[in-house]
Formats: C-alpha cells, structure tokens, sequence
C-alpha cells in the first residue's frame, strides 16, 4: 500500500495576472509539480483552482510531516531555482501569494484507507482564528461535532484540521469533497446549525480573505 497522506500539509495560494497565467499553468504543470513530487517525503500534490472564494490558483502538497521541509533533499531543490521557476513562481508574477506549512491536529491519526487515498476531486478550505480565550472550547467542538457531523452529508470524503506553522491564520479546516457542489446541499445545510453550540462557536471565527474557499482538481 502507498501511503499518500501524512501529518504535514504545504499549501500554496496564488493569484497572477490574465496575461502570465497560461506561461504560469504550464510551468507548475510541466516542470515545478513534479520537481516538488520527486522530493523524498512528499507523498502526493495536485493543483486546483477556486469556485467560490480565494485565492484562484492552489497547490496542495501531502507530507510525511513538516519536516520534510527541513531536509537537505527539499532545501537543495528549493535553494537551485530553475530559469523557469525564477520567471514564473508565484513569488515572481503573484499579485497574492500564500505558502502556509501545516501539521494534522484532527484525526490524531488516519486509517490505512484514508491514508492510502487519491487527492480528492474537490475542496472546502477554511482558514481562520479564533480569540485565545475560546481556542481549547472551539478545537473540541470542532474536532468531536462540527467536522463529524459534516463527514454525514452525502459527498463528503472526509475532514482534516491543522494547525499552521508556517503562515497564517492559525487552523485550516480541510474537507474533501467528491464534487464542488458539496456545500450546497441541504444535507450540508442542516448539519450547520445541528447542536445548539455551532452558532456560538461560529460567531468566535475570523476568516482570511478568500475563505472559506471551494476548490476543483485541475492536475
């Protein structure tokens, strides 16, 4: 069986400009994803683009753990740009640009199956904080209600939460979707307000700009 999921995420958001997006697709697609992919410890990564929310362009990179991104095999790539990568990065031509690293607080730990699993066709990613005095409250309820009773709903892989150490907001709640319509449900819309609790812990959330965002598979 190989493994595909881990305990660290590496999240890239960007958003560039109408005329250096065909050159930028090509590059992540022909040369950077896969560069990125031979790298020891990155288990699986593909490339999406927003429906709804921000920013439009994602990357999204299955680690071993975070630190994946301290080994000296990550660092060489990282430090040896190639002449493509130094014209059409998203530090480069980004008018947006997020690089958040992330380590899994929900699931403790994943089974063999959701280990073992494909990048999922579609996402909902939320991106927030939440005032201090509220943090250990919202992570229970978040970790034993909300994410639970949304993994109900007809369509939803499963769900995920990190915390960022790299980056912010603090938590990235990531749901797996087998279709970006997901969220529209009626199913998805009665588990929001399922327990008395979610709209008090709701109302303690601060979202980036842009979340939540849903996101489809491109490569």
């Amino acid at each position: 069986m190989t493994v595909k999921r881990g305990t660290g995420l590496l999240m890239v958001w960007a958003d560039v400009p109408a005329d250096k997006e065909a050159e930028f697709n090509r590059w992540y697609n022909e040369e950077h994803l896969a560069e990125r992919l031979a790298v020891p410890g990155f288990l699986a990564g593909a490339r999406y683009e927003a429906v709804k929310g921000g920013p439009k362009h994602l990357a999204v990179y299955e680690l071993e753990s975070p630190a994946v991104l301290d080994s000296a095999a990550y660092k060489r790539v990282q430090q040896n740009p190639t002449p493509w990568t130094k014209r059409c990065s998203p530090e480069a031509i980004g008018t947006t640009y997020i690089r958040n690293v992330y380590t899994l607080i929900h699931p403790r730990a994943l089974t063999p199956a959701a280990a073992a699993s494909g990048m999922a066709p579609a996402l909902q990613l939320g991106r927030m904080d939440v005032p201090a005095e509220v943090d250990r409250e919202f992570n229970e309820w978040y970790n034993t209600i909300y994410v639970p009773n949304y993994e109900k709903v007809p369509g939803v892989i499963r769900g995920r939460r990190f915390r960022a150490l790299v980056g912010t907001p603090t938590y990235l709640t990531f749901y797996e979707f087998e279709h970006p319509k997901v969220s529209e449900s009626a199913e998805w819309t009665a588990q929001r307000d399922a327990v008395p609790a979610s709209a008090r812990m709701r109302a303690h959330m601060r979202h980036a700009p842009g979340s939540p965002g849903v996101y489809v598979k491109t490569v």
